[in-house]
């Protein structure tokens, strides 16, 4: 590839005639990547601490249904009265921890935290393409957050139609207390959301194709970069669609259009909707939301690729195979979106071609997962948090990933749709999986966000407590799924058939709890270590990519003079004839020296 740009004209006047910052432009109006990337992280996380809070009270009302809690009558107010979950404020919950976790915390803390902060850093650019449009990718974000929020808080409810919002729930403003204002803060909180992850994205997609420093070409980009860059354009073309899908439900329930309303009667009156179908609003949903879950779990295996070849002292196996696998899942995970819909009446011969399609992707999946183990076949293991949070990665996408086979095959999966048993897949494969990537991540880049390091030993403790209750909490719902139990069901004693599942909601419930509290861990280390965590050497890691060539103080253009030339990819680990176990990127190549074939 040769579209590589010499930035370099005017790099020793670029930080002299630099504008003195005001706080406000350092901190808040920022448009330095860098610090883009952290208030995306901090925001991200913020919304974490409010989706997770979300599933242990629905956990908790599972566990002990109609049994009154002091933490109900606290949060919930007249929601909750002597402490009693509302039934309707439980599908509100379930809505809203969805629409946050997947949306607010997995795509910003992982795209716009990561590809912003490591994007013009290891490709060795001075900043993102357009550092403004940056800024307000930020602070559309920060907004769509706010109005998601502030919709708790609008008399009749939140939205309450699950995290997808299918229609007639979502399409009629009188059809339940979740239907109303609530459930149009929702859609509008997510256009928003949308036009900011497009601003995002284009800027990413620009920025990695023009702004390479002199000798990065394609093939010598870490696969962070790939990750990100994959990730931005699976966003380009999937986003949009979900744009149209709100923009029409917006008309239908505003101005009396029926694009996915018909014959619908309440309470025994008919209303005036004809010919809309509910079922084009879910293709059009799951041309979104199936791409959305790659955009979540890209940018998190591009994260644990560079963090398991750093900390086994090893080259990545099989990097071209890596970048192929991300093209693969990339192309597959825009004709996959039926297999969510298997039981909404689909013609069986497209339901086998959908699950042929779904099945494919476990070719690509198969290879990266094969390629990371055979990373750390042999290697010299540096078992930090990160390391820990990888392997932790890959184990929970492999098992994650093995009951996605069941539920992408069109036959099996009519036994167990719409059971816990969909909840235990995805979950383990992308919240889990992601959210793991994501402190991988933050553990391993934290020095070079913060210019400090993170405590250690918290983080162990972080690691395996999370670790033992995210598989307490996922792996039995495989269990309490295959036996029948619906999902979205506020209680299940008025069945029977349940009674004896009641005992393992009981334990899930428990670990949920741990696992929630165990959080707050992370959380004090997170904002402590700020402050008055150990400060961080340039090179903490002994890394070989560019971003850990920068000085540990942050300044405005990333690198005090020129900008490092490269002269070889990006995983020279271990490499014969050095003296020391990594070799930087910026390094020329000694005399007789090849540069690896990979």
């Amino acid at each position: 590839m040769s579209a590589t740009v010499d930035t370099h004209v005017h790099d020793e006047e670029h930080d002299v005639h630099h504008h003195k910052e005001t706080f406000v432009t350092k901190y808040i109006f920022s448009q330095d990547h860098k610090m883009i990337a952290k208030q995306y992280l901090v925001t991200g996380t913020l919304m974490g601490v409010i989706g997770v809070l979300m599933s242990i009270m629905f956990r908790i009302q599972i566990a002990w249904p109609e049994e009154p809690n002091v933490l109900f009558e606290a949060l919930l107010g007249k929601w909750a009265p002597d402490g009693v979950m509302d039934a309707d404020v439980y599908l509100a919950l379930v809505t809203i921890h969805g629409t946050i976790m997947v949306f607010f915390v997995l795509t910003a803390g992982l795209s716009g935290t990561f590809s912003n902060l490591l994007i013009p850093l290891q490709i060795g650019a001075r900043d993102m393409a357009s550092g403004f449009l940056n800024m307000v990718s930020y602070w559309l974000f920060f907004l769509s957050c706010i109005i998601m929020i502030s919709s708790l808080f609008v008399e009749a409810g939140p939205a309450a139609a699950g995290w997808t919002i299918y229609p007639p729930l979502s399409a009629l403003p009188m059809a339940s207390g979740g239907s109303g204002l609530g459930m149009t803060l929702w859609l509008v909180s997510m256009a928003i959301f949308i036009a900011s992850s497009l601003l995002g994205s284009l800027n990413y997609i620009v920025t990695v194709i023009n702004l390479r420093t002199k000798g990065m070409s394609m093939t010598r980009l870490p696969l962070t970069i790939w990750a990100f860059f994959v990730t931005a354009v699976i966003g380009v073309v999937s986003f949009p669609v979900l744009l149209s899908a709100a923009l029409l439900l917006i008309m239908d329930r505003s101005f009396g259009t029926s694009f996915f309303l018909s014959d619908i009667f309440i309470q025994g009156e008919v209303l005036h909707y004809q010919g809309g179908s509910p079922v084009l609003f879910e293709h059009l949903f799951w041309f979104l939301g199936h791409p959305e879950v790659y955009i979540v779990i890209l940018p998190a295996m591009g994260l644990v690729s560079e963090i398991m070849a750093s900390s086994s002292r090893k080259p990545i196996f099989g990097y071209r195979a890596m970048i192929a696998s991300i093209l693969a899942i990339a192309f597959l995970s825009t004709i996959v979106w039926g297999h969510h819909m298997f039981i909404s009446g689909m013609n069986p011969f497209l339901g086998s071609v959908f699950t042929f399609t779904t099945l494919l992707i476990a070719i690509p999946s198969a290879v990266k997962a094969f390629n990371w183990i055979t990373t750390l076949w042999k290697g010299n293991l540096q078992m930090n948090p990160a390391m820990l949070f990888s392997i932790g990665f890959v184990s929970t996408f492999i098992t994650g990933g093995l009951t996605g086979i069941i539920l992408g095959d069109s036959a099996l999966d009519i036994n167990v749709h719409d059971t816990y048993f969909v909840i235990a897949h995805f979950h383990l494969v992308m919240g889990i999986s992601a959210l793991y990537g994501m402190f991988a991540g933050i553990y391993h880049w934290y020095p070079k966000m913060f210019g400090r390091m993170l405590n250690k030993n918290l983080g162990y403790l972080h690691f395996w407590i999370t670790a033992v209750c995210a598989y307490g909490v996922f792996f039995p719902m495989h269990f309490i799924g295959m036996a029948g139990l619906p999902r979205r069901y506020y209680t299940n004693s008025n069945f029977p058939l349940f009674d004896d599942l009641a005992n393992t909601n009981v334990i899930i419930t428990i670990f949920a709890i741990i696992g929630g509290l165990a959080q707050i861990i992370y959380l004090y280390n997170f904002f402590i270590s700020m402050f008055y965590g150990k400060k961080a050497v340039q090179n903490p890691w002994k890394s070989t990519t560019l971003e850990w060539t920068t000085p540990v103080e942050h300044i405005h253009g990333n690198w005090p003079g020129a900008i490092p030339h490269v002269y070889r990819w990006s995983y020279d680990y271990s490499k014969p004839g050095h003296d020391v176990d990594f070799v930087p990127q910026n390094v020329p190549l000694m005399e007789g020296e090849e540069e690896l074939q990979h």
